[in-house]
């Protein structure tokens, strides 16, 4: 398996490619097909890795019996990926308040 920046790496190899003046209509319909699929890929590693910001930003901090400093339990303070649409991974335009 290919790393994040491998995929990166390579999707943007492919759009220099298609990007070329002189490639045939086959290549760059190849190129464009393997550029969607990494595309996607890239997009759910993505996704995985703001799961995982998400739970260590809301992750209370435990006591710890052991430890000669006092701990309190310290709840989440932000959520950083609230009302993010499933789709696009965005939370949109605002709907008032701000010039558009």
């Amino acid at each position: 398996m290919k790393s994040f920046e491998e995929n990166l790496s390579r999707l943007e190899e492919l759009t220099a490619n298609i990007r070329k003046q002189d490639i045939s209509l086959e290549d760059a319909l190849a190129s464009f097909e393997e550029g969607i699929k990494l595309a996607k890929t890239l997009e759910k590693d993505i996704e995985k890795i703001e799961g995982k910001i998400q739970i260590l930003m809301n992750q209370p901090v435990k006591a710890d019996p052991g430890s000669p400093v006092p701990q309190i339990n310290i709840e989440p303070q932000l959520d950083l990926f609230s009302g993010a649409d499933a789709a696009t991974g965005s939370a949109g335009a605002p709907t008032e308040g701000l010039r558009q």
